[in-house]
């Protein structure tokens, strides 16, 4: 039997994919809104989106399954399974897109897509504010899927700007 830590070590990952922002809300509250499914269901998303359904359970090996509609009306789901939770400084979750069962599915929009990523959000206080990095690696993917991956960080800085533009909104909106 494989131990865990022999399991984790043969896992193929990409180059990483690292986003990071400064909010002005202190940590506390910014890990609340990122880990507490009815804030969750007012600002998760790219910009357009809207949350339909969300469920929630914040354990290892619990997971964060949600759809979401698009500006044109058709629904998109996706699931993180979470590895590691120290709060209020990091979660550490596998994701990917998913059918509303939370069964794995293809990108919808780019077949090479890898099936799963690897997300590491650090909550980090900066006095008052704080500083969200996320780092994230296609997980085991093919060589073509780490290649659309890699291949996909501009858009990627885009979709990720957009929603930590709803964070900050969000934010606003809690600290008025």
């Amino acid at each position: 039997m494989a131990s865990s830590q022999s399991a984790a070590l043969a896992e193929t990952y990409s180059k990483e994919f690292v986003i990071e922002r400064l909010f002005d809300a202190p940590r506390d509250l910014v890990w609340k809104v990122f880990t507490e499914r009815d804030h969750l269901m007012r600002w998760w998303g790219p910009k357009g989106f809207k949350m339909i359904v969300g469920k929630l359970d914040l354990k290892p090996g619990g997971i964060f399954l949600y759809g979401m509609q698009a500006p044109d009306g058709s629904e998109m789901w996706g699931k993180w399974v979470f590895r590691e939770i120290v709060k209020p400084e990091r979660l550490v979750f596998v994701s990917s897109f998913s059918d509303k069962d939370a069964g794995l599915t293809r990108h919808p929009m780019a077949p090479t897509w890898p099936i799963e990523m690897l997300g590491t959000a650090t909550f980090i206080d900066q006095g008052g504010k704080t500083k969200l990095v996320n780092r994230v690696v296609a997980l085991n993917g093919s060589s073509e899927e780490r290649a659309t991956f890699e291949g996909n960080f501009d858009s990627m800085t885009q979709g990720w700007g957009g929603t930590w533009d709803r964070l900050a909104a969000y934010l606003a909106t809690l600290q008025a």
